[in-house]
């Protein structure tokens, strides 16, 4: 990644941890929010790979806790997890694929809810589980209805990647 893409890749991650804070976090649908940090996270790891997943969702995260006044590191954790093992999955598999978005927001929204949840229960926190359950739902729904846009927005400012500084494909044999 240059530092032109870096640069990109911090200011997208910026912009979308604030429009989350002020704007996304209001929409309510069904006892859901649409997460556009996590979509933007997600398209942000499959074209640049686990370490700009890792570190972006580190960054948002923190950006996140701080924002909103909650425990800090929680989001951060959780998001760092998240855009490593999405960025992971675009590393190992076709990044070119017309699913791998959809499929990465629908898994990683679960993911990210019930390891919000775990996190929660670890510290001692109260976490409403038939929430979250209840919600999950509407939640992914809403999160793939921000996918197409976001990712199309995100693969416009940080074009594809080349071969260099990626790992290879994995390619199965027999």
């Amino acid at each position: 990644m240059t530092l032109g893409d870096g640069v990109k890749a911090a200011v997208l991650l910026f912009a979308a941890a604030i429009a989350q804070g002020s704007i996304f976090s209001e929409i309510h649908v069904f006892g859901a929010v649409p997460d556009f940090l996590l979509v933007t996270l997600v398209a942000l790891a499959l074209l640049r790979g686990s370490v700009a997943g890792a570190v972006g969702g580190f960054c948002a995260g923190l950006v996140v806790d701080t924002a909103s006044l909650g425990t800090l590191g929680l989001t951060s954790l959780v998001l760092t997890l998240a855009g490593y093992w999405i960025g992971r999955y675009g590393e190992t598999t076709g990044r070119d694929r017309a699913h791998a978005p959809f499929l990465s927001v629908a898994v990683v929204t679960v993911l990210y809810e019930l390891g919000l949840l775990v996190v929660h229960f670890v510290l001692g926190e109260s976490a409403p589980a038939g929430a979250v359950v209840r919600s999950l739902v509407p939640a992914i729904l809403l999160n793939l209805i921000l996918t197409a846009p976001v990712y199309a927005l995100t693969r416009r400012l940080l074009r594809p990647a080349g071969r260099e500084g990626l790992t290879a494909e994995v390619q199965l044999l027999g």
